[in-house]
């Protein structure tokens, strides 16, 4: 979303700026197939879902609570209106970048003004992380905008003092609601980690007594539950496993993958927001200046944040995502205050080139199509009969199903007995778990590798998606034709036969 270094930013309709937001975001939505592991399984759920019970996230027809539902509505949607495809897969994403981008513009116009809004919308819109955020299939962004529109909210319900403006705080409440809808608990415990110790380093405590508002919090509560509690009503051991395991044991424990350092985040946030990160020693020298309550705020959202999920082992740059809209006013306060008077308007040109990268970067990506399994699942849904059945062998191709277009869930060989299965973050730690919830079709669909020829007893063909070293053991299966073969995965043919 360039702007041209001869455009009024203060003149700017706030309306005109957030459609030309929307159509930045929508443009390349659909360019590129589903990146693995976590856009096809993401866009896969939702496809479940739009075929079965809407209120379920399913993988491959087995409970799937590692998340909430609110990603995969969003997605339903969208695959109602354009069809099952990658742009519908990350409409959720892009809602979330959206709602990002809409709550900074709104909160600075008031706070700063049109041109310091106009110009923050820019940077924000035009820095990789962002754009490439609101690209990718997973519920990141979605809860990252959710909360920085929260925190704006209830920090606009408060920038009166004393009073507390209710609407504006059920509004923020019920955008905590959505975003624990999104991904979980940090929905509500992020923005009241950076509202409450905020009014308080500032002695208002009367206000922060007055967020617990009955209303705001029967809102809160009429938004957020009802889907929770349907979900422990139906399987038992729900809230324990979502919120004990996926929650408090995930964030203590240091048996998950991207194991990395406390200095984490302070590296990765500025190579991540070049070009307006070069800004950022305007910004530091700004913000330490001390300049106002809110940006204090701002200040104090990043630390709150960053610091927050520098604490746990496994760390993901999109964890990062609920701190980028105070990092970008920051940058934007830095680049407006830098581009006045007689000094050389450079940030223009910067925007330019940064939304060039961003598309460049989506181009990249869309021909290289690393880890993708779309062209094995396209010659998989132009030979497959109803009655056939699907079986992958100790992998889980998650966009075969989205691709391929499955009317019922896959067999999967594996070493379901391995006493270390439950310990290590991966794929069969997420199908193992997800068949804790419905046991008996767990049983069906979870097979061990070794008695593949088994799994040819039948009538219809049995389709086998193996990667090239498990090619010797679905070879000896008797006529078995391979079909498709790349470097992630071979597609084979065995026709059924009668077994004792």
């Amino acid at each position: 979303m360039p702007f041209s270094p001869s455009a009024d930013t203060r003149r700017t309709s706030p309306t005109l700026l957030l459609s030309l937001l929307a159509a930045w975001l929508l443009a390349t939505l659909g360019w590129r197939p589903l990146l693995l592991p976590d856009e096809g399984r993401y866009a896969e759920v939702a496809r479940a879902m739009l075929h079965g019970d809407a209120l379920v996230p399913m993988l491959d027809g087995l409970p799937f609570f590692h998340k909430p539902p609110l990603f995969y509505w969003l997605d339903i949607a969208a695959m109602h209106v354009v069809g099952e495809n990658a742009f519908a897969g990350r409409f959720g994403a892009m809602v979330g970048a959206w709602l990002m981008g809409a709550a900074l513009l709104v909160a600075m116009r008031r706070w700063h003004g049109p041109r310091a809004a106009t110009i923050a919308l820019g940077v924000l819109a035009t820095t990789p992380f962002f754009f490439i955020g609101a690209q990718y299939a997973n519920h990141d962004m979605l809860v990252g905008g959710l909360i920085a529109a929260a925190v704006l909210a209830i920090a606009r319900a408060v920038d009166k003092p004393p009073q507390v403006d209710l609407r504006w705080l059920v509004g923020g409440w019920v955008l905590c609601a959505l975003a624990m809808l999104a991904k979980g608990l940090i929905g509500v415990v992020l923005p009241a980690l950076v509202i409450g110790p905020w009014l308080l380093a500032q002695g208002r405590w009367r206000q922060v007594i007055g967020l617990l508002h009955p209303l705001a919090l029967l809102a809160f509560v009429a938004v957020a539950a009802p889907w929770f509690i349907a979900m422990q009503l139906r399987y038992p051991g729900f809230f324990d496993y979502f919120f004990v395991e996926q929650h408090f044991r995930r964030f203590a424990q240091s048996n998950f993958n991207n194991v990395h350092g406390a200095w984490f985040f302070i590296v990765a946030m500025p190579l991540l927001t070049l070009p307006w990160a070069l800004w950022l020693p305007v910004a530091v020298k700004r913000a330490w200046a001390g300049r106002g309550a809110v940006n204090g705020l701002y200040t104090w959202w990043l630390i709150a944040v960053l610091g927050f999920f520098s604490i746990p082992s496994s760390k993901l740059v999109g964890y990062a995502l609920p701190a980028l809209a105070p990092w970008c006013a920051l940058l934007a306060l830095a680049v407006s205050g830098t581009a006045t008077g007689g000094q050389r308007r450079a940030w223009p040109w910067v925007m330019g080139a940064a939304a060039l990268a961003c598309v460049a970067i989506v181009g990249a990506v869309a021909w290289k199509a690393p880890q993708s399994s779309r062209a094995l699942a396209l010659q998989l849904a132009a030979r497959i009969a109803p009655g056939d059945t699907v079986v992958m062998v100790d992998e889980y191709y998650y966009d075969v199903p989205f691709y391929a277009r499955l009317a019922k869930p896959v067999v999967i060989a594996s070493r379901w007995d391995d006493p270390e299965l439950p310990t290590r973050d991966n794929w069969r730690k997420e199908v193992f778990d997800a068949a804790r919830f419905a046991p008996a079709l767990g049983k069906q669909l979870l097979k061990p590798p070794d008695k593949l020829d088994a799994l040819t007893c039948g009538t219809g063909t049995v389709w086998f998606i193996a990667p090239p070293a498990e090619a010797a053991r679905v070879s000896a299966l008797p006529g078995a034709e391979r079909t498709f073969s790349d470097q992630r995965a071979d597609l084979w043919r065995v026709p059924a036969h009668a077994c004792p």
